[in-house]
């Protein structure tokens, strides 16, 4: 792997189609002309701490999203096994689409190389993208705390 993409606030989000846990097929294109706005966020990995975190925030907001035509898609490697298991635990209201060969994370720059304990590995990077109707990211941040990032999206998104 090469160095990985890193995109910037201003940037034409790269376009993605991708199943999400229920089966059925998600089109960012198809969401724009919908003319909803997309936060589309990347975690490691299913039912870990961190992850419980933003995935539970991101539910308790979710009326406050939809309301403003905002759809949330969450990423991870993870299987639709392990997806549904999570979804159904922590009673989850939006999606989280299968990108088990990791083309979304890759086109999003979010498999990255990581260090943890001294220990360099390539993982993903915790990373949030608010795209515009328009198809730009207004919003584009890796490595980001899981905790109070869903209030730093609601204050971009100027809906707290």
């Amino acid at each position: 792997m090469g160095n990985p993409v890193t995109l910037e606030e201003g940037d034409k989000a790269p376009l993605f189609t991708a199943e999400e846990t229920n089966g059925e097929t998600v089109s960012l294109e198809e969401l724009l002309a919908e003319k909803k706005r997309v936060v589309l966020y990347f975690y490691p990995r299913d039912s870990t701490p961190g992850c419980t975190v933003q995935a539970c925030d991101f539910r308790d907001n979710m009326g406050v999203l939809t309301g403003n035509d905002v759809v949330v898609l969450g990423v991870s490697k993870d299987s639709q096994k392990s997806h549904t298991k999570f979804i159904t635990k922590q009673q989850l209201n939006f999606h989280l689409l299968l990108d088990t060969e990791g083309e979304i994370l890759e086109q999003y720059g979010a498999w990255r190389e990581k260090k943890n304990y001294g220990r360099t590995y390539l993982g993903i990077s915790r990373s949030t993208f608010v795209i515009e109707v328009d198809g730009t990211l207004s919003y584009a941040k890796y490595g980001v705390k899981a905790k109070g990032h869903v209030e730093r999206i609601l204050n971009h998104l100027e809906l707290e």
